[in-house]
């Protein structure tokens, strides 16, 4: 990947830092672009030499203005999303919003920001909630459906260039530090037990698939999934 440039949004941290990382090391130009300037500054001090941008995935004037300076963009991996719990006959429509937000209009807005400019993929991140609805999660459950759709449509609309999606599964990122806290480790034996690889994925190997989807110039359309077969159990 010499001298490519690659383009990561919502990436600061798991597998997003996990792209960055293994796209430098392959020798591709780097920007990571997210919301939150002191995870940036972190992943500056773990990462030097990929640049870094404060913007907001679902902002469309920011990822705007993060794309003009470019003429050209050789792929993008779109890392932005959430995970939003909640039933659908209660609980907050704004919040359940925010789960939608990431995985479809932010999609649209990196589409419109680089017009023109994009020559080579754009990976987008749905889950295995498409196939495997989590329950008690109902718009995230949708919100990955409508990431993968999109790769599909994509694929078509913007032609010559690749779109494609990656489908992990639980991830050992520091997500679910946030939302299982203290109850990290339990949660993820029992997901560990019930898998047939046996064990939770790393951002590292979800990172592996983005890499394989950027550099195979034959593949769109696709959702590779990155789950230790939890679909099929």
């Amino acid at each position: 990947m010499d001298g490519q440039i690659v383009v990561v949004i919502g990436g600061s941290r798991g597998i997003g830092r996990e792209v960055a990382r293994q796209a430098q090391a392959r020798g591709a130009r780097v920007l990571v672009a997210a919301r939150g300037a002191a995870a940036l500054d972190e992943l500056k001090q773990t990462l030097p030499g990929v640049a870094t941008a404060q913007a907001d995935a679902v902002d469309a004037a920011a990822l705007a203005a993060l794309f003009a300076p470019f003429e050209r963009i050789d792929h993008i991996y779109q890392a932005a999303g959430v995970f939003v719990g909640g039933a659908a006959a209660e609980g907050d429509e704004a919040v359940y919003r925010q789960a939608l937000e990431p995985r479809i209009w932010s999609i649209m807005h990196v589409v419109r920001a680089v017009r023109g400019k994009l020559r080579g993929s754009l990976t987008l991140t749905g889950g295995v909630s498409t196939d495997r609805p989590a329950p008690g999660a109902w718009i995230t459950n949708i919100g990955t459906a409508a990431a993968e759709q999109s790769a599909r449509a994509l694929a078509l609309d913007l032609a010559p260039v690749r779109v494609n999606a990656i489908a992990p599964g639980w991830t050992d990122t520091p997500m679910w530090d946030a939302i299982l806290g203290a109850s990290k480790a339990e949660a993820f034996a029992d997901v560990a037990a019930k898998l047939p690889i046996g064990r939770i994925a790393t951002a590292s190997e979800a990172a592996d698939a983005v890499l394989f989807l950027m550099n195979n110039a034959a593949i769109t359309g696709e959702v590779v999934h990155i789950d230790g077969g939890h679909r099929l159990v």
